[in-house]
């Protein structure tokens, strides 16, 4: 059975200005369930991570700085929401249900958290939408656990994997490819372990060429015993802040040929959403809800 991590957390109310992003947590399991890739029985619901497990991979200030409420105005800026108690508290059950979903990987093959994806968040700061970085801190679990050797981190999101580069720039248990626009935020771009930046305008043949030319590649060079998927669909050409020009039907591609070389070489993949901000909120629901359509097809 496909697993799915997903909490009533994760839909938050926003101040109006700041909602239309959050809608899409609401109305994606929504989706799933109606058209029937998925039952009920499909969502687990992660608790809340541990202080310990947040600070293998954040650091001590910024997470007192969060428990306090004690940002200051510019570094609220810099993340983007406003700051609050329970938006803290629901970036640890996302962060956690990315952990769920890497085990549950590893007994089913897949596993697809609802929410996550939250690459811009550094080991000491938060940014673009990112407060704590789920796939970071999933990371680190698996190799503190000794339940991972090698980890691939394949971010196919629009934008640079740029906190997540950071984090693991000197972990070499941790290889970092970040596909992603090249004039795209952030302005400023840390250094993965592999980036291509793909000019404005690509389309799908440009991007699915990159991709198949690169993804087989880094496997049997990294030979990775886990992998990270961050399935972000604002490479859409209709994405209010991509830049790129993606069909929903390419995206779909993508999701396919990542779950595909994943299956064949049975390496258990975790799937973290990712950004979409398309103009037409079906626009997003659709492209996301490819990605949970296409790892049921595959895998069950």
């Amino acid at each position: 059975m496909l697993k799915i991590a997903y909490s009533p957390i994760y839909k938050y109310s926003l101040p109006e200005g700041h909602r239309f992003p959050m809608i899409k947590y609401e109305l994606l399991p929504e989706q799933l369930l109606y058209e029937g890739t998925i039952e009920e029985d499909s969502f687990f619901h992660p608790e809340a991570l541990t202080e310990s497990v947040i600070l293998d991979t954040h650091d001590k200030t910024y997470w007192q700085k969060l428990k306090d409420l004690s940002l200051t105005a510019k570094e609220i800026r810099k993340i983007g929401f406003p700051l609050s108690e329970t938006l803290i508290t629901r970036g640890t059950h996302i962060s956690q249900g990315t952990i769920d979903c890497a085990l549950y990987a590893q007994q089913y093959g897949v596993a697809l958290n609802i929410a996550g994806g939250t690459h811009h968040a550094f080991a000491d700061r938060g940014e673009g939408f990112c407060l704590l970085n789920d796939i970071g801190i999933a990371s680190n679990y698996l190799l503190r656990q000794g339940l991972a050797r090698q980890i691939l981190v394949v971010d196919l999101d629009v934008h640079q994997g740029n906190g997540t580069a950071k984090i693991f720039e000197h972990e070499p248990r941790v290889f970092t490819f970040s596909m992603h626009g090249a004039k795209n935020y952030p302005t400023k771009k840390e250094t993965s372990d592999l980036d291509i930046g793909l000019p404005d305008k690509s389309e799908d043949a440009l991007f699915l060429k990159t991709l198949y030319e690169t993804l087989p590649r880094l496997i049997d060079e990294v030979q990775p015993d886990f992998i990270f998927y961050l399935s972000g669909v604002d490479i859409l050409a209709t994405d209010k802040l991509g830049r790129l020009s993606m069909t929903i039907q390419g995206c779909k591609q993508r999701d396919r040929f990542v779950f595909e070389t994943c299956h064949r070489h049975q390496i258990p993949v975790a799937v973290s959403m990712g950004g979409g901000y398309s103009e037409r909120l079906s626009d997003i629901v659709e492209a996301h809800a490819n990605t949970f359509r296409v790892a049921q097809d595959i895998y069950f």
